[in-house]
């Protein structure tokens, strides 16, 4: 399978099998949509009729050109075939039940509230609640005992917002430190937080401890402000902006990520990556919403050509920015086209119910924090371990291949089937497709690819 488009003044032909980016000029751009449905004459003809004022199009050149794709062909880097489905419950399968990360949900509550929230202002449709220390604890000890050989194990503080329950976050990152060297592990901590209740503690030991930070801003002020309120329905912009620069500026280059979230009501959502970049973040994501389709804040079918229309020009403001020296990240254009990573997960996905599972304030198991409060989806405790097997196993089955809709997508390769939330949310079952999230992710990578192709200087 091949995937062919123009954008940003290359064209470009993605070889989905082998991963093989071609950047073509117009041309060769048509004799490879044409190699596999026409002879060899009947594309020559139909290239010099097409392009009659190219003096440089002869019949000897268009003939090089074929030749050139055939060898292409036969290296396996056009037109490769798919033949990776064999492979694909073979990573999880391998791995067994080692678990890697765990996103500990330290509180089930919030001093704000935003009406598009997912987790329901912080209680996953359950009670409010702070974990206990003892929680956390038995939830480390749990993930190094079921870690296997892995050295480097991920931990998410979230929420809910985790600052309402800063002491015991603390308490835990102490804890990690005092056993990791003994188990022969590494800990890497992320924090997830809006903000409000960041000071000069949260700060100094964030950028002591955490491996990387997640600040939430929906960029423009009025923008922010629309759902992003605390319970008197006051914005938040002003109280969090002037909070995440300082944090920004004392990490002196660590990891962090501004991560914004647009709605049916900010489809333009590049006036806030460009309003986040005026504060002097450079290291940005934006998110479309996954909310209900009768949400107010839910994207419609009207937004989705202004969302499309969006992220190229995204695309065309990032180049330019290279250019001048001002370079900024966005997370979903983040690709690494030589070096990963590897074919097992780009086949199985995010490893969300095996390799990760997300802990609330009580100890229970789900396979991601996007799952818990469903009760169907709990797979057990930290205190007695995963129980609920059949879950699991069918966690551990959800792979690109076990995804009908993804058979004929060019872009499956990239996502392994996409969230396996938001299949279930949107088609009632994780192996399933939310079909609006695919269309955006597949503009997202034809940007992406773009990018590299100009970062290459092609």
């Amino acid at each position: 399978m091949i995937h062919q488009y123009k954008l940003g003044g290359y064209n470009i032909v993605l070889d989905v099998g082998s991963g093989s980016v071609h950047v073509v000029d117009e041309a060769a751009y048509d004799i490879i949509a044409l190699y596999k449905e026409k002879g060899r004459q009947e594309i020559v003809s139909y290239i010099l009729e097409k392009y009659p004022h190219r003096a440089d199009l002869t019949p000897k050149e268009i003939e090089a050109c074929l030749d050139a794709v055939g060898e292409l062909e036969r290296q396996g880097k056009l037109f490769a075939p798919d033949d990776y489905a064999p492979m694909a419950g073979a990573f999880k399968a391998r791995s067994g039940n080692v678990i890697k990360a765990l996103c500990l949900h330290v509180a089930h509550t919030c001093n704000l509230n935003c009406a598009y929230c997912f987790a329901s202002q912080g209680k996953f449709h359950g009670e409010r609640a702070l974990m206990p220390f003892e929680t956390g604890k038995r939830a480390l000890d749990f993930l190094i005992e079921h870690s296997g050989s892995r050295h480097n194990l991920e931990v998410d503080f979230f929420g809910g917002e985790p600052l309402m329950n800063w002491e015991v976050v603390k308490r835990l990152v102490a804890y990690a430190r005092s056993i990791e060297k003994e188990a022969g592990k590494n800990f890497r901590f992320t924090l997830t937080t809006n903000g409000v209740g960041i000071d000069d503690d949260v700060i100094d030991f964030c950028n002591r401890e955490m491996s990387n930070v997640v600040l939430s801003l929906d960029g423009r002020k009025e923008v922010h402000d629309r759902y992003r309120v605390d319970y008197q329905g006051r914005g938040s912009f002003d109280v969090v902006a002037p909070k995440f620069q300082k944090l920004v500026k004392a990490r002196g280059g660590k990891n962090y990520y501004m991560r914004g979230t647009f709605t049916h009501g900010n489809p333009d959502f590049l006036k806030d990556i460009e309003a986040m970049l005026d504060l002097g973040f450079t290291e940005l994501s934006m998110e479309p919403v996954v909310c209900a389709p009768e949400d107010p804040a839910a994207l419609t079918e009207e937004d989705k050509p202004i969302v499309m229309e969006q992220y190229e020009k995204l695309a065309m403001l990032m180049r330019e920015r290279q250019k001048e020296g001002r370079p900024f990240t966005f997370y979903h254009y983040m690709l690494d086209l030589k070096s990963g990573p590897c074919i097992y997960k780009r086949v199985s996905g995010c490893g969300s119910g095996t390799e990760y599972m997300a802990v609330t304030p009580w100890g229970d198991l789900y396979p991601c924090h996007q799952f818990v409060g469903e009760e169907k989806f709990r797979l057990g405790s930290v205190f007695e371990g995963v129980v609920n097997h059949a879950v699991q196993e069918e966690f551990r089955a959800c792979n690109v291949y076990a995804r009908p809709d993804c058979a004929d997508c060019w872009a499956k390769l990239y996502c392994a089937g996409g969230c396996a939330a938001n299949a279930y949310h949107a088609a009632g079952r994780i192996s399933g497709t939310y079909q609006y999230g695919c269309e955006l992710f597949r503009k997202r990578m034809e940007c992406a690819i773009m990018l590299k192709a100009a970062e290459a200087g092609l």
